[in-house]
């Protein structure tokens, strides 16, 4: 029989039992639906991301002060170091950070002589956390982060009303403090020139302080986004020295960010920066340095996000497995139902091969059917999820051309087992059948 009738016939099957057809594709709707869904996020994700962090600057370094691994241990070290049954041996996860464990200010200036025809900038900041910024019974939420003149080098601030910081701010350590306009709004209103001059109160974990306001910069993704990690994306700005006279710091940090001058390969500066500083934690007990670029930050993001989205589509696989063995049962029940056409057919001379192809037709296009309603559905939750994650949606082409080559797949995989039952038939028996 031609697979043009074959088609036909399998469309006409499906007319006439329409729920029956539905609650047969429902699983494989619902598994292509979650690979559709979490591919369209993802790649939205992705891209979003990677046009971020490009904006944020491809040229930046980041250098921290990380716990060292006990796995530097030997046995041999660790029996040394146990007496009468106690175990002496470092424990890192317990270790405190002592004054020693920081890199300091002296540290910094001499990498930068070291590479000062590769370095554009060094941003040092000091987190104070999150906030309440109040005034007159107002609040905003924020982070009160303290930063260096090399932050608004490497970053781009753009202060839409008063003014940047003066060198004597950052000097002299004033109370001084740039506010996002989302806090501007919350506390001022809509004009932006009631904010300057005022003073604002920052319910900080180290006290309330009092800070003047000399300007207000517009928010956008770049402003100080490795800093708000796991804080609130408002962030209030302070001089370093500021921050610092309030959480009692002394020119002692645990990160750092370094900016590399045009033309200069991060990678390559990334190795340099590593290398000078390692010697200084070299007998350090329990603290190292790390350094990663945002390509190492880009790669650990893609990395994780490769890992939820197999996650997910192994739960989608199941599901289509499951669909795929309803569709074999519905199918057998099919070839049950229309015996005494099978048996029909064969009289009047149909091959088996054409009874087997009808059937498998049919599961092929149920397949593929509840793979188009997945795939529309999948999409249209993406759409859903990325509009209110904030990103624009962006639909996986090839993950949809997947899908439903997968899905086809299923349904000829799963379909077969009952046409080949269906084209086994004994005409004779068929025809007998009531």
């Amino acid at each position: 029989m031609l697979f043009k009738e074959n088609v036909i016939l399998a469309l006409r099957s499906l007319k006439s039992n329409k729920m029956r057809a539905f609650l047969t594709m429902l699983g494989i709707i619902i598994g292509v639906s979650a690979v559709i869904a979490i591919l369209t996020v993802g790649n939205s994700i992705t891209k979003n991301v990677t046009s971020m962090m490009n904006g944020l600057g491809a040229n930046d370094v980041f250098i921290a002060v990380q716990e060292k691994k006990n796995s530097t241990e030997t046995e041999d070290e660790i029996k040394a170091l146990k007496v009468d049954g106690l175990n002496f041996g470092k424990s890192s996860s317990s270790a405190k950070m002592q004054q020693s464990d920081y890199i300091t200010t002296e540290m910094i200036y001499s990498m930068c002589e070291e590479f000062k025809d590769e370095i554009y900038a060094v941003n040092i900041y000091d987190q104070l956390g999150n906030a309440d910024v109040a005034y007159e019974g107002k609040k905003a939420k924020n982070s009160v982060v303290g930063t260096s003149v090399g932050f608004y080098l490497s970053n781009s601030v753009d202060v839409v009303e008063g003014t940047m910081f003066s060198p004597s701010d950052f000097d002299e350590g004033k109370y001084t403090c740039l506010i996002p306009t989302y806090t501007a709004k919350r506390l001022f209103g809509k004009n932006y020139k009631d904010a300057i001059g005022r003073e604002i109160t920052a319910e900080t974990s180290y006290g309330d302080v009092l800070l003047t306001v000399i300007g207000v910069y517009k928010t956008n993704g770049r402003n100080g986004m490795m800093m708000q990690m796991g804080t609130s994306i408002h962030s209030t700005y302070v001089p370093l020295k500021t921050a610092m006279t309030l959480d009692h710091s002394s020119g002692q940090y645990s990160f750092f960010q370094v900016s590399a001058k045009d033309g200069i390969n991060p990678n390559s500066l990334k190795g340099k920066v590593k290398s000078f500083l390692e010697p200084y934690f070299r007998n350090n007990a329990h603290y190292t340095v790390a350094v990663v670029t945002y390509e190492n930050i880009l790669n650990m993001f893609y990395k994780l996000l490769g890992m939820i989205t197999l996650a997910i589509s192994i739960i989608a696989g199941i599901a289509l497995l499951v669909g795929g063995i309803g569709v074999m049962n519905i199918m057998l029940v099919s070839v049950t139902e229309r015996t005494r056409e099978i048996g029909t057919r064969k009289a009047l001379g149909a091959r088996n091969s054409s009874i087997r192809a009808q059937f498998i037709v049919e599961a092929v296009i149920i397949c593929l059917i509840g793979g188009i309603i997945g795939v529309v559905f999948g999409i249209l939750m993406g759409n859903v999820a990325s509009y209110f994650l904030g990103y624009p949606a962006d639909p996986s082409i090839l993950g949809i051309v997947i899908s439903l080559g997968v899905s086809s797949a299923v349904g000829l995989f799963f379909g077969y087992f009952p046409a080949n039952k269906a084209a086994s038939l004994n005409p004779i028996e068929a025809l007998r059948y009531e």
